[in-house]
């Protein structure tokens, strides 16, 4: 590993990095800490606590950036052992390089690397407007990303297991009565590609606003029960997309979708820095 440093890029972390069914990206801490040159989980782990603390100081919910999980490894004897791994969020990864050994070549490179991209977490009002259209786009959809991947996790707490059809009842709010496969149709995608690559700023916007209210409203009355929670997130879709006709704005559904989606210009972006 620190003989081939010299190679290091950003590839070497974008090759770790999990999608996961729902659109958010993570890094599997047991993954990740080779990379950084961690040889034993005990130190590593030391690390990662670090890291909570710090995301815990900063008013951010741990568990949204931090979720544990139970990982199978195969020990001595051929024993199948279940061990302690996690799914860190883009922030929680930035909070670990900054905790780790600052001497390793590899943490340096995971700072940069992971520095530039939190950067857009901390973006001012003054900065935002300088933006391009396509890099606010790039700025809300990850925000958007974000604000799904936490939804999710109170979602979960509140019971839900059919995460397609909690995501769609916030849709059919929003979008009167479409579903994620309606807006990807409409909108002339193909299979499995990204609705949120494809929307404009003010279109993710209010799905951001519509996540960040459901997720309140979960918490502020202690929904419980999959159905509850589903109703909810129909409910607050629906209020939204009355919030956006009240103050004569455009429909989610009319909102012009962009010509180019934000994958495409990723790749675009990467050819150009090769």
């Amino acid at each position: 590993m620190k003989n081939n440093l010299i190679d290091y890029n950003e590839k070497i972390f974008e090759d770790i990095k999990h999608i996961d069914e729902y659109g958010d990206e993570y890094w599997g801490a047991r993954e990740l800490m080779p990379i950084l040159e961690y040889s034993k989980w005990e130190n590593f782990h030391k690390v990662i606590k670090r890291a909570m603390i710090a995301c815990e100081t900063s008013n951010n919910n741990v568990n949204d950036h931090f979720p544990e999980f139970r990982k199978p490894i195969v020990g001595g004897k051929g024993n199948i052992q279940n061990v302690i791994d996690y799914h860190l969020s883009r922030y929680a990864c930035y909070l670990i390089v900054q905790n780790s050994n600052p001497r390793k070549k590899s943490v340096a490179l995971g700072q940069t690397y992971f520095a530039v991209q939190t950067r857009k977490m901390e973006i001012t009002e003054m900065e935002y407007d300088k933006l391009s259209e396509d890099e606010k786009r790039f700025y809300q959809r990850d925000l958007t990303r974000k604000g799904n991947f936490s939804l999710n996790q109170t979602a979960k707490k509140a019971g839900v297991k059919n995460f397609d059809k909690f995501h769609n009842a916030g849709y059919k709010g929003l979008y009167n009565g479409e579903t994620a496969n309606d807006i990807a149709n409409r909108k002339g995608l193909r299979y499995r590609e990204d609705i949120l690559d494809n929307m404009n700023e003010d279109e993710l916007v209010a799905n951001l606003f519509r996540i960040n209210q459901t997720k309140q409203r979960l918490i502020k009355d202690n929904v419980q029960g999959e159905e509850n929670a589903n109703s909810v997130h129909y409910e607050v879709g629906k209020k939204v997309r009355k919030a956006i006709k009240d103050i004569g704005g455009t429909m989610p559904e009319d909102m012009p979708t962009p010509k180019e989606s934000l994958k495409k210009l990723e790749k675009e972006k990467k050819i150009l820095l090769k």
